[in-house]
């Protein structure tokens, strides 16, 4: 995650953003390896954002821009 940011020039902080989301991601799929994880875990995770997190719908577009990096 990091090298593609830093590939892209991407700022420092959007960088530490990327990996929070990534490590968050992570988390909620726990038992499964991140390289697992596709398009439907990351779907899953948004709903689980939005339902059981209440983030707006700002907030699930910068985790889905960070995981779509990622995966």
């Amino acid at each position: 995650m990091r090298q593609t940011c830093r590939r892209r020039q991407y700022s420092y902080h959007r960088e530490k953003a990327y990996v929070r989301w990534a490590e968050r991601f992570a988390c909620v799929h726990d038992p499964t390896h991140p390289r697992r994880l596709n398009e439907d875990d990351i779907r899953a995770f948004l709903g689980h954002l939005a339902s059981e997190r209440n983030v707006a719908a700002s907030t699930q577009n910068k985790a889905l821009n960070a995981l779509t990096e990622w995966i």
